[in-house]
């Protein structure tokens, strides 16, 4: 059976996060798509700051040569072009989902790194390329996709749990602190959700137009990171959750041949980024695999 292979392409939205949402689509907006990468690579999980008129998009670079991934920043000038691009975050464990967001005067990532054992927090030293981890969080599992926002006076932080990939793609658990180093409580009905059709965080919080507290969650029922939902959270409080999900936002058609998924929409702004996915099924893939179990054996 040939082997298959997630692999995920970035594009920049011209819009900002709510206006996609209230069209409940991506088609008709020109997205910009980043360039792809070489063979069995990709970019996903985008996350992007503005700063002196440039975007800078954090997102993890993934090799299935290694099978682990570090996080980059991509420069994007005013007209959304590559200008610039490095490594600024590897660890010797697999790095994901760099969630970045500011906070107390100062710029924070959260990148998922379950296979560390724990959540860690970093702070930037020098935007944006060093970054130093200030805080382990110690919650009731390492965190998946861990997604932190302020709600009514708290920090939260969405979360999937580690364990099996139905427990990773279908559960959602929440936390909540009084400040964002901690001490962190788990909400006492984690999982606050179980549903494989929308549970694990795909991107970031917003206030949709009605005023609805909003988390983009990922549909993982055909595929993992089939498509993005909007979970529109009806009630939070440290005792109290109550959500429902809206309809699936598909990849749009002019993402071709890459319609497989989406996992991610992250709001920037005035653009919106997003990451859409292509399953490779040719052998090139299995002999990769094989090349990186069995090559330093042999």
């Amino acid at each position: 059976m040939p082997w298959r292979s997630d692999i995920w392409r970035i594009g920049v939205a011209p819009a900002p996060i709510a206006q996609v949402a209230a069209a409940g689509s991506l088609d008709g907006l020109a997205v910009r798509w980043l360039a792809e990468e070489p063979a069995f690579r990709f970019l996903a999980d985008p996350f992007g700051l503005w700063r002196d008129g440039r975007l800078f998009v954090f997102a993890e670079a993934y090799d299935y040569r290694t099978r682990h991934g570090v996080i980059d920043v991509l420069e994007l000038d005013a007209g959304l072009a590559p200008v610039a691009r490095r490594t600024v975050l590897r660890e010797p464990w697999h790095l994901s989902y760099p969630y970045v967001f500011e906070a107390e005067d100062a710029v924070w990532m959260a990148p998922e790194a379950h296979r560390s054992g724990a959540l860690t927090l970093y702070r930037t030293q020098a935007f944006p390329d060093a970054w130093a981890p200030a805080v382990r969080l110690e919650l009731d599992t390492p965190a998946i996709d861990a997604t932190p926002f302020r709600h009514e006076g708290l920090w939260w932080l969405a979360y999937s749990p580690s364990g099996s990939q139905a427990f990773k793609q279908g559960r959602l658990h929440l936390a909540f602190a009084e400040q964002l180093t901690g001490p962190w409580r788990p909400h006492p009905g984690n999982p606050v959700r179980i549903d494989r059709s929308g549970s694990r965080p795909g991107g970031t919080p917003f206030v949709a137009s009605d005023g609805i507290l909003t988390l983009p969650v990922q549909d993982c029922t055909r595929t993992y990171g089939g498509a993005i939902r909007l979970l529109r959270i009806l009630a939070l409080t440290p005792d109290r959750f109550e959500a429902e999900a809206g309809a699936a936002i598909a990849p749009p058609a002019q993402a071709a041949p890459y319609l497989d998924g989406l996992h991610t929409l992250a709001g920037a702004g005035d653009v919106t980024l997003i990451d859409v996915k292509r399953t490779d099924r040719s052998f090139a893939g299995l002999a990769i695999d094989a090349a990186r179990r069995w090559g330093p054996r042999a």
